[in-house]
């Protein structure tokens, strides 16, 4: 009796043991502040949705969610290092298009991202739009495909990072319309926009935020969006399929974790997302800058990032673009 006595005990220990070992969320999560890493510069679209987000989970969650900018490499600076934080909830990662586009582009990435993350909250669609200088000549998609077969290899294009969606928008573009483009990658739009706007460099496919907060301030005239029929939110500026059929570059923004992190974190982000995403003054304001809601659970997110990464990576080798 002793001895099996002993080996209950012995046995209970060692699944006393497991469960210590699985990562847990505090019964209060979150007990202080969570952090957002984002890859891209201050001011650029994914930015603004990040804050605009981060102040109405704080307020929410009753922790500050603080928006951490990792810049660089299309957004893979800011992945690697949630991918390597503590898997306790306090560390989010922004997701974009360019995290599925980085797993074919980039050919040495030191993490798999659909193996070492975890998906946690979808927060919208938005489509990208073809804005140039005011100084450049083309003043419709058409004219544009004109001038640059006219002038091959004489036009730059922006990005705010290779392996971006503004990247690989301009890399299909080129594809599709067979014209000759040089590119020239920054650590995010927003640093582009001089350029753009001096001319110095010509164009950008931009996420739509920030393109349209540059459109309406007159700074820069847009040509088309990539979504395959118009945008809701800029009903007259045509899409860019109508000129180039089957044309179409539709990002997501959305919020993953690092391998291991607690269920019952992924869940109370989860929802807190779902809850804003129901706040008429936030829709509003991701309406202001083109924003559609799109509300998932983490499975259904999970699957919409595997997906993308299935697409982009068709994309990537049809383009034949690689970033060592």
């Amino acid at each position: 009796m002793l001895r099996i006595l002993r080996h209950g005990v012995f046995g209970l220990a060692v699944l006393l043991g497991l469960f210590s070992a699985t990562p847990r969320a505090s019964a209060a999560y979150p007990d202080r502040p969570i952090h957002w890493l984002i890859g891209f510069s201050a001011g650029g679209p994914v930015d603004i949705v990040a804050r605009i987000m981060a102040q109405w989970l704080s307020d929410r969650l009753g922790q500050q969610v603080i928006v951490e900018n990792r810049t660089g490499s299309g957004g893979n600076i800011a992945a690697a290092a949630a991918i390597n934080s503590p898997p306790d909830g306090y560390t989010l990662l922004f997701v974009a298009p360019n995290n599925a586009i980085s797993t074919s582009l980039y050919k040495k990435l030191p993490f798999d991202f659909i193996r070492d993350t975890v998906p946690v909250a979808s927060i919208m669609q938005l489509t990208n739009m073809l804005v140039v200088s005011n100084a450049f000549p083309a003043k419709t998609v058409q004219e544009f495909v004109d001038y640059c077969k006219a002038n091959p290899g004489k036009i730059s294009f922006a990005s705010s990072g290779n392996g971006t969606s503004v990247h690989m928008s301009a890399e299909l573009f080129k594809v599709m319309t067979k014209c000759d483009m040089v590119h020239v990658p920054y650590r995010g739009s927003a640093i582009a926009f001089p350029d753009i706007i001096s001319n110095k460099v010509q164009l950008i496919f931009d996420n739509l935020p920030s393109a349209l907060e540059q459109v309406k301030g007159g700074t820069v005239r847009a040509l088309g969006v990539t979504s395959p029929h118009r945008w809701p939110s800029v009903p007259d500026v045509p899409a860019i399929a109508e000129t180039v059929p089957g044309f179409e570059s539709v990002g997501f923004y959305g919020i993953s974790a690092p391998k291991g992190t607690p269920p019952e974190a992924i869940e109370i982000i989860n929802k807190a997302v779902g809850e804003a995403l129901k706040d008429p003054k936030l829709v509003a304001k991701l309406a202001e800058i083109g924003g559609i809601p799109k509300p998932m659970t983490p499975a259904e997110f999970g699957k919409l990032v595997t997906d993308e990464t299935e697409k982009w990576g068709k994309v990537v080798a049809f383009a034949g673009v690689s970033v060592d």
